[in-house]
């Protein structure tokens, strides 16, 4: 085990202002492998008076170098990149080509797309007799999630630095190491001190006083609804800037004449997919009653190949509110299909691949996002019960639509109260916004759309 100092603020690692520690474990086998420091307000109020500081010579800075920093990051995640995937294999217990692949792939991919960015968006336009200046919105509180760590800092830091912005990032304790890493990086890419600060700490600690501090000009947090619904709270107090990424319940609608067997084994790997823990996963897979139950058969088939192959869930906590919404499931009247409540393995917060058929919109299973890999087979009558259904939840975050024909798909996508949806199975697009509608939050991350959350605007008349 290794017991980390220090939180990196103004352009160096600096010892706590507290005593207090945060044990990391590896949630496959229980170990503690680190530990770090549990910041405190104290350590908020530094960094963000760090951030403050340097703000006034980074928004100066030409978007071409801060491009060229960007840049510079994105190739030191390159370098790093083995590193970054089994330190989130130790701390998350991502299967390590999951790690290899999306935790430490795509934030180099998203990276990039800033350092492109920075040196091509137009700061400053003309309209009529006017200018527009599109100048960055201050100090940045990020405050990030431990399903995809590194991702999820990139997703905030990378546009804010972009923009012109400094940042204070609070990353989550289950997964602080690869934040720490990120740290580095930042370091290694010659980001000047001040403009990228860390503290690590507990959520009602440091996160508390990051969102409420008065230095923060804007508040990015990406986690449940219920955290992001007292954010918001304490941001409007000071009318105080948020973007809040949130929960989802998202469908899969699988209307006739889709290959289904395509449909249903990538509708089953995308849930599968880092454990469940996605915000995005579509959860709800909707087939037409006449393909109802051989969708079921294919998905609990799809299923079993997963026992193995998927790792655990972050911690024994959620592991266990995983299995409480298993348990509901089957207490409600859904049919198990896959999996079930039970822990597979002795060690480790390991949940069962787990399907359920008969299950009706009105369910627990099928309003509330459970985080884990549990998959709900819903059936329909027809295509306005099909969108009745997929709608009708207080989420609207992702969710995808097969048909056999590409434009009945996206006219059906169209009418979709979510953010993001993929046809046919869509690649991921790191250019594409990434946001909810209703309580999935509010504002976009990725491409350019991410990089005006961070921007405000200013017009002068000639």
């Amino acid at each position: 085990m290794k017991a980390y100092d220090g939180m990196y603020i103004d352009g160096a690692w600096r010892p706590a202002a507290g005593p207090d520690v945060i044990e990391v474990v590896n949630p496959a086998d229980g170990q503690v492998i680190a530990t770090v420091p549990a910041g405190t307000a104290e350590d908020v109020d530094a960094a963000v008076r760090a951030a403050r500081a340097a703000l006034p010579a980074w928004a100066a800075t030409p978007p071409a170098e801060r491009a060229a920093r960007l840049a510079a990051l994105r190739d030191v995640l390159v370098v790093r990149q083995e590193e970054i995937a089994r330190t989130v294999t130790a701390e998350l217990g991502a299967p390590l080509k999951l790690s290899q692949t999306v935790h430490a792939g795509v934030p180099v991919a998203v990276a990039g797309s800033y350092a492109e960015l920075a040196a091509t968006y137009p700061f400053e336009e003309r309209t009529g007799n006017s200018t527009v200046l599109h100048e960055p919105v201050g100090v940045v509180g990020a405050i990030t999630p431990w399903n995809y760590p590194l991702h999820q800092i990139v997703a905030k830091a990378a546009p804010a630095l972009a923009a012109g912005c400094t940042i204070v990032v609070k990353p989550a304790e289950d997964t602080p190491l690869v934040a720490r890493l990120f740290a580095e990086a930042v370091h290694e890419a010659g980001v000047p001190a001040g403009v990228f600060n860390l503290v690590t700490g507990l959520g009602p600690v440091a996160g508390q006083a990051l969102a409420e501090h008065p230095g923060v000009d804007l508040v990015s947090f990406t986690g449940s609804t219920a955290v992001g619904r007292r954010i918001g709270a304490v941001a409007a107090g000071a009318v105080k800037k948020v973007a809040l990424e949130l929960g989802g319940k998202s469908a899969n609608v699988i209307l006739p004449g889709a290959d289904l067997a395509r449909a249903v084994n990538v509708g089953v790997a995308n849930v599968m997919s880092n454990s469940g823990q996605t915000c995005s996963a579509w959860t709800r897979m909707l087939v037409h009653r006449d393909q109802y139950d051989e969708a079921v058969e294919l998905a609990a088939a799809a299923a079993a190949k997963y026992g193995d192959r998927i790792g655990p869930l972050v911690n024994a906590e959620q592991q266990q509110r995983v299995r409480g919404y298993i348990e509901k499931g089957v207490a409600e009247g859904a049919r198990l299909v896959a999996g079930g409540p039970d822990a597979p393995r002795e060690k480790g917060c390991f949940v069962s691949p787990t399907v359920f058929a008969d299950v009706t919109p009105d369910m627990t299973i099928a309003q509330e996002e459970i985080f884990g890999p549990v998959l709900s087979v819903l059936r329909y009558e027809d295509e306005e019960d099909a969108l009745r259904i997929a709608n009708g939840t207080v989420y609207g975050l992702a969710g995808a639509v097969w048909a056999g024909d590409e434009a009945e798909a996206a006219a059906f996508a169209r009418r979709m109260e979510t953010g993001q949806v993929d046809i046919n199975g869509g690649r991921f697009n790191p250019l594409a916004p990434f946001g909810g509608y209703k309580q999935s939050g509010v504002g976009r991350e990725l491409g350019v759309h991410g990089l005006t959350e961070y921007l405000q605007t200013k017009s002068l008349q000639f």
